[in-house]
């Protein structure tokens, strides 16, 4: 006897059919549409990756092939026959070979597939990079093929995410579900089978009202819009991939399933370690850029351990997996979370904040830093404060941050110190807490055990000498419960050889009356470098301190440029003796060489100063890996070539450039201003044989472009004088 049919049934299941049917079509079209942009890359890619093998292949002897086969294979006729590269066996058809006199078929075959061995083994050793500064058709082709995936943005992988969950499921539910949306069919249906329907039926509404609350049908459409897109002008998706070469490369390894290293890429800590931190999903609603694979695991490592120190190379990005960390407490419900850092990158905190994710900054910092220390209380997000600030602040009441984030931790090694007591107490009061520090504590375990102090107590005991003297590797896997650090030859065997930072300060009481001063004047220049009237307190002194010790520590050579010559007096006074330079315009092209030959010739750690104008042409300064801008350039070409005498051919490590600037000031007006020029005409300008011999041609007016900055400061100052706020 049948059972009663429920009066849902019929109608309101037929229509959550169709409208599922729907959101199944929509999941599988992003599918498709996601594996036709990555078959666009492929295409472009293996052509590029295929050349680099056959370089490789043909620097390996023939005699090699007897290497893979156990030394079985009898080669003599196929060198006679002018075989005498790995390459041109992998490049010739098995019916060639066996027309070599004395070749065999099972020669042939077994000569073939030990080159097509070697070739895979190949293969995942070389590189394919993309050289911005000499494009060719087949590296603009690939540029313009990632361009589509670079522009979908870090909502593709969640939109794709979806997909997969909604086409698996659905592909399951909507069979199932179906008898129920008729209810003569499922009044004749048996019992079990009506019990099925109607319990898919049911998770079918659910998955809908799901994805209806969550507008999962927006963001497939999203995704599918741009990766459909029509393919963007050549020379629109080079300009693209100089402004983030980052990203373009991450997506590129994604496609070509290439990656460093895994031990390397993950700190090389120890097995049971990685995979809690492989189990750990990262949330990524509430964060605005796409993360690399190393980048990914320090985020998740982070949230896993709770309690540590991530202690990457300079360069590695870690800030922005300190980011990626909160937006995933963010998404998990936490609230209110708390920033710690030295005031020189107090305002690179919470630009990046904003540009990296959705959370609220607050810059709990100077005069009003009481009335923003309420409005996060109040609102929640990210409060950003000193070392110096940290102590003044109320304790928390009630529920504390659900991470505390300590940016240069080496600065509270000592105990006795102020700021390393307000850390403490923070410390204490926090579950999760992530010191950030460039410097290799492997090099330093007495500063080390200080850090754990804070963190984890427990391991101080298991911190030794002993573990640092066995070398860096031996001393992560000693303290992996608590460190990270990951060097760029681990992990950015990808990466770009050239990575820009933009350093964002606020000018201090004295350099700030100086601006103002110059603003009045209509002085230009002085506007430029008033940031370093006072050495004492110059935030872009201290930050370049703080840039140059980072370099020591890791022994990179580094070079310091200014467009003025009192600007690098006061940098060579501020770093002390052992400084080179300054190369300047009255240093005769001789003596110019010999710096930069003594440069080169210092083991290690160097600094070089130089102004912009003289050391930025002519001179070969590739032994530097580091590259200091005192300020933003009237000029682009001028920056470019003097940052082109370190990124050069033979470079053999990542080049950062770190540009000084200073918030609310000529620094932030000249880079808005030169944003708004036709980019794309500048592009193609400055790579024109034109260009090239006459730069000058295609930068604006510095008179013009003087005089409008100095007016649009002076009405700035102006207005806010008149409000107060001045």
């Amino acid at each position: 006897m049948q059972g009663e049919v429920p009066p849902r049934a019929g109608r309101g299941i037929r229509e959550w059919c169709e409208q599922g049917a729907g959101l199944h079509e929509a999941a599988r079209s992003l599918r498709a549409d996601h594996v036709g942009a990555v078959a666009a890359v492929r295409a472009a890619y293996e052509p590029l990756q295929a050349e680099l093998v056959g370089r490789e292949l043909e620097s390996i002897p023939v005699a090699r092939l007897k290497d893979a086969t156990d030394g079985r294979l009898r080669l003599g006729a196929m060198e006679e026959a002018g075989f005498g590269s790995v390459r041109a066996v992998y490049e010739t058809s098995r019916y060639a070979l066996r027309q070599v006199p004395g070749v065999g078929e099972q020669t042939a075959d077994r000569a073939l597939a030990a080159a097509r061995q070697i070739a895979r083994a190949v293969a995942g050793t070389v590189t394919v990079r993309v050289d911005v500064d000499h494009p060719e058709p087949r590296t603009t082709a690939l540029v313009v093929a990632l361009h589509r995936l670079v522009e979908a943005g870090p909502e593709l992988s969640r939109a794709l995410d979806a997909a997969e969950r909604l086409d698996t499921r659905l592909g399951e539910l909507l069979p199932a579900a179906r008898p129920a949306g008729g209810r003569l069919r499922l009044a004749l249906a048996g019992r079990e089978r009506r019990e099925r329907a109607l319990a898919a039926a049911a998770e079918l509404g659910d998955l809908l009202a799901d994805a209806a609350a969550t507008d999962v049908r927006l963001l497939l459409a999203q995704a599918s819009t741009d990766l459909l897109r029509p393919a963007v002008p050549d020379l629109e998706a080079w300009v693209d991939f100089e402004l983030r070469p980052a990203e373009y490369y991450g997506r590129l390894t994604e496609v070509s399933e290439q990656r460093p290293d895994a031990a390397a890429s993950e700190g090389f800590v120890p097995s049971e370690v990685a995979e809690r931190v492989h189990a750990q999903r990262l949330d990524d609603t509430y964060r605005r850029v796409s993360l690399r694979g190393y980048q990914e695991f320090g985020a998740r490592f982070a949230l896993v351990q709770q309690r540590v120190v991530l202690g990457d190379e300079m360069g590695l990005g870690k800030t922005v997996q300190a980011i990626a960390a909160l937006a995933h407490l963010a998404a998990e419900g936490h609230t209110h979370f708390l920033v710690v850092c030295p005031a020189s990158v107090l305002i690179n905190w919470a630009r990046e904040i904003r540009a990296r994710s959705t959370l609220r900054a607050f810059t709990v910092h100077g005069p009003e830093r009481h009335d923003a220390h309420a409005e996060w209380h109040e609102r929640g997000g990210v409060a950003v404060t000193t070392f110096d600030v940290l102590h003044t602040l109320p304790a928390p009441d009630g529920t504390p941050p659900g991470m505390l984030v300590v940016d240069e931790a080496h600065y509270v090694k000592n105990p006795d110190t102020r700021r390393s007591r307000s850390v403490a107490a923070w410390t204490e009061r926090c579950e999760r807490v992530l010191f950030l520090t460039g410097t290799p504590m492997e090099n330093r375990v007495e500063e080390f055990r200080a850090l754990l102090r804070h963190l984890r107590p427990d391991l101080v005991p298991v911190v030794s000498d002993t573990d640092a003297a066995a070398g860096p590797h031996a001393f992560r896997r000693s303290v992996a419960p608590a460190y990270l650090r990951r060097n760029q030859e681990d992990v950015l065997t990808e990466l770009p050889a050239l990575v820009h930072t933009d350093e964002w300060v606020e000018l201090r009481p004295a350099d700030r009356a100086a601006y103002q001063e110059a603003v009045a004047e209509g002085n230009f220049m002085a506007m430029r470098r008033a940031a370093y009237t006072d050495p004492e307190t110059s935030a872009k002194l201290q930050r370049l301190r703080e840039l140059v010790a980072e370099a020591a520590v890791n022994g990179l050579k580094v070079v310091v440029f200014s467009y003025f010559r009192d600007v690098l007096d006061s940098v060579r006074a501020a770093l002390g003796e052992g400084t080179l330079g300054p190369i300047s315009g009255s240093v005769p092209a001789v003596r110019r060489q010999q710096l930069a030959d003594d440069f080169t010739a210092v083991p290690g750690h160097a600094v070089l100063l130089s102004q912009i104008e003289a050391g930025g042409v002519g001179l070969n300064l590739q032994a530097a890996s580091v590259v200091i801008l005192c300020e933003p350039q009237v000029k682009p070409t001028v920056e470019h070539q003097a940052v082109a005498r370190v990124h050069r051919m033979g470079q053999i490590r990542a080049v950062r450039v770190h540009r000084l600037l200073a918030a609310d000031s000529v620094d932030d007006r000249l880079l808005r201003i030169l944003a708004r020029k036709e980019r794309l005409f500048d592009a193609f300008a400055r790579r024109s044989d034109l260009a090239d011999a006459t730069p000058d041609a295609v930068d604006i007016s510095d008179v013009g472009l003087a005089r409008r900055i100095v007016e649009e400061e002076q009405q700035r100052l102006a207005e806010h004088a008149k409000a107060g706020t001045a």
